[in-house]
């Protein structure tokens, strides 16, 4: 099964950091840009509601990962690889004020993961 989102060791020790502050119940959401930039924003499980619009892409750090279905529909050839880096995270993720930030870097899937997915079901929608 090729995954849609993975996430850096060091996107992982942010997210186990943040489960110790938070709890375990925690979800991301790919932003799209405007005030939060185009970043990765975690936060606690139903603080943003997930409706008919977002498409869910998999877990990172046993926490639910979902992009809106217009970015899915762009960036659906690649795989979203989130990782942390030094620096401020997005106004709205739990990771501001931590010193790092979540940050959403990409691949585009080979010839042979693309014909993988084109097998699989269309994506999930709440």
């Amino acid at each position: 099964m090729v995954e849609k989102v993975i996430a850096t060791p060091a996107a992982l020790e942010l997210i186990e950091q943040l489960k110790a502050q938070h709890g375990p119940g925690l979800m991301f959401h790919q932003s799209g840009g405007c005030c939060d930039n185009s970043a990765a924003n975690c936060y606690l499980l139903g603080e943003l509601t997930i409706g008919q619009g977002d498409v869910y892409l998999g877990d990172i750090g046993g926490c639910p990962f979902y992009i809106s279905t217009s970015q899915y529909d762009t960036w659906k050839h690649t795989q979203l690889i989130i990782d942390a880096i030094d620096g401020s995270g997005g106004t709205f993720s739990l990771e501001g004020g931590t010193g790092k930030a979540f940050h959403t870097r990409s691949r585009v899937f080979s010839e042979a993961e693309r014909a993988e997915l084109a097998q699989e079901p269309a994506p999930t929608r709440p």
